[in-house]
């Protein structure tokens, strides 16, 4: 009798250590798989799960596989901070992950706050989650004030002085506007010309005049993909369209096969290296697991969720056996030089900002981004 005990105890023990093995990290998502950025949220989603898929393929992490699972809030900020609570609270994840958006991210912080999550990654580069330092988010990218400050200094290279900024009303909007009136400043020019549009319902059929008015030679433009795309549409309607610079948010294939014919030229700044820098290590990496998928093609913004991806297993690696959410926001921020693969990054108290590279690209006659 005791033996026949002793035997269902060792199987039992072995069934829980079965399931402890295989048990899953569970990580939330919330972006807009539907609506004006999902182009951009399902390639940087498709990068992430390339190196997360490579991490489950060898075991997970300590022995626990990463469950990713993801809501679509439609680029709505009232639908992300809903999303959010439901991943929080009901289905009880570690952390947050890979959220897209300024005002959304801005609607989740509160419950970062009161439930202790870690937020790993937000695809925005507002200034506002750097500066102050908030506690539960761990920026991956660099700031979009600093992109458009840079896409300043290139136009200003090219010898255009006329730049234009259209904007988006949103904080997004006006985080870009206030780089780029820093990078003007600094060569004591003002924007020939601003103009903000309705971030629900922009009006571009209004552009093309006051945009002609101001004999503009360029446009640094602050939107989502498919504003841009609907906004350069309206201009190319009315006649000759100026240069058009815009940010990594639009740092997609489907955002430049979105513009078809009106791709070529523009230029889109990246906070990443180029997709076929194989001199960066995480590049040559991620181009591999890449090709190992049919039909796969590495993009700047599958990099961007790559890199994410790097930190957010980084920090589940230092979190230990038994990760708690506290566990896990301490270990990411004891991350003080982390190399991503040619890039470094590393956080502290006073220091959530991540990386801080920024370069620029132009969409070439082959539909591809060139640098």
């Amino acid at each position: 009798m005791t033996s026949k005990v002793l035997v269902r105890g060792l199987v039992l023990s072995g069934l829980l250590l079965a399931g402890a093995v295989h048990a899953q990290i569970l990580i939330g998502q919330t972006a807009g798989f539907t609506g004006t950025v999902a182009a951009g949220v399902k390639e940087t989603t498709d990068g992430a799960k390339l190196y997360i898929d490579s991490v489950n393929a060898k075991g997970g992490v300590h022995g626990q596989k990463i469950e990713l699972i993801q809501m679509d809030d439609k680029f709505d900020p009232k639908l992300a901070a809903e999303n959010a609570r439901t991943l929080i609270v009901d289905k009880q994840v570690l952390a947050l992950f890979l959220n897209r958006g300024t005002p959304h991210t801005e609607a989740i912080n509160p419950l970062l706050e009161q439930y202790g999550v870690p937020l790993i990654a937000p695809s925005t580069g507002a200034m506002v989650f750097h500066q102050p330092v908030k506690k539960f988010i761990f920026n991956v990218r660099a700031t979009y004030q600093r992109e458009a400050e840079k896409a300043v200094e290139h136009l200003l290279t090219m010898g255009v002085r006329r730049i234009a900024v259209v904007h988006t009303d949103d904080s997004f909007g006006l985080d870009g506007l206030q780089g780029a009136m820093r990078g003007l400043s600094k060569a004591h020019l003002q924007p020939v010309v601003v103009i903000k549009t309705d971030r629900s319902k922009p009006d571009f059929n209004a552009l093309p005049a006051p945009i002609a008015k101001a004999q503009t030679q360029a446009i640094i433009w602050v939107g989502s993909g498919t504003h841009v795309v609907d906004g350069i549409k309206a201009l190319r309607a009315a006649g000759p369209v100026p240069q058009v610079v815009t940010l990594s948010n639009n740092a997609s294939s489907g955002f430049v096969k979105s513009l078809g014919a009106n791709a070529r030229g523009v230029i889109v700044t990246q906070v990443f290296p180029s997709e076929r820098s194989i001199a960066f290590p995480m590049v040559k990496e991620a181009l591999a697991l890449a090709n190992a998928k049919p039909g796969t093609a590495l993009s700047p913004a599958m990099l961007e969720g790559y890199a994410a991806a790097k930190v957010l297993v980084e920090g589940l690696q230092r979190a230990g056996r038994n990760p708690t959410r506290e566990k896990l926001r301490a270990a990411l921020e004891g991350i003080k030089s982390f190399n991503l693969g040619g890039l470094e990054i590393g956080y502290g108290p006073d220091d959530h900002t991540g990386l801080d590279f920024v370069d620029l690209s132009i969409v070439g006659a082959d539909g591809r981004f060139m640098r």
